[in-house]
């Protein structure tokens, strides 16, 4: 892997409640710089950032429902329709973990269904965020299986805002249930480029970090001194 690969599997993030417009700009121009994959924002600055990265390749990318998914299937589908019209080209968007626990199946498929669906009609990046740290590995695994079933482009570990974040073991486990028909995104406490090549390898095939700079810097002086 080089520089350049490792950037095309970053989504460069800020998802912070105060970020202002400069602070998304700052976002912006680092991911040109980069050549990050994605900037992984909230909502409603999907316009804003859609503008500044006209261009550039790079993609905006909008989280959905974030970062509980405590909203009605209706409520995400509409956010998600409201992203895509602003320019969002990749849609991240949270299960509703509470209907998960109660192991109703079906509203967990529905939804995918749905948010799916306007992202494929669309031609836009759908993942699928689980928030690991709140499940077990058999609803990790039930959740996979529902994906692998509708075929959301990825399925993602956590938003960063839970207890915990990725762990090799989960993308492990995603990867052996999902194969090669859904990508897997590592997300949530991934600070270091040690970290990050631990996910790569356990089969991500995207990475969710605000630290994607440093990550960078270090993969480059790596291979610099090998």
């Amino acid at each position: 892997m080089n520089k350049k690969e490792l950037a095309g599997m970053i989504d460069h993030t800020l998802l912070k409640a105060y970020a202002t417009n400069e602070d998304f700009i700052k976002l912006c121009q680092e991911a040109k710089d980069y050549h990050f994959k994605m900037v992984a924002i909230n909502s409603s600055p999907v316009a804003l950032c859609k503008s500044y990265l006209k261009g550039t390749g790079v993609h905006v990318g909008a989280a959905i429902s974030f970062p509980l998914g405590q909203t009605t299937i209706e409520t995400k589908v509409f956010e998600t329709k409201k992203a895509i019209e602003e320019g969002a080209d990749e849609i991240d968007y949270v299960i509703n973990i509470g209907e998960l626990k109660q192991g109703n199946i079906a509203y967990i498929e529905e939804e995918m269904c749905q948010i799916v669906d306007v992202c494929k009609k669309h031609h836009v990046t759908s993942k699928v965020i689980f928030e690991n740290c709140y499940l077990t590995k058999e609803e990790i695994r039930t959740v996979s299986e529902i994906a692998l079933k509708v075929r959301p482009d990825y399925i993602k570990t956590s938003t960063g805002f839970g207890t915990g974040g990725a762990t090799v073991e989960d993308v492990a486990l995603m990867k052996s249930v999902v194969k090669d028909a859904v990508k897997v995104k590592a997300a949530g406490g991934i600070r270091d480029w040690k970290t990050c090549k631990a996910m790569i390898d356990a089969g991500a095939q995207r990475i969710g970090t605000s630290s994607g700079i440093a990550i960078i810097e270090a993969f480059e002086k790596e291979n610099h001194h090998a």
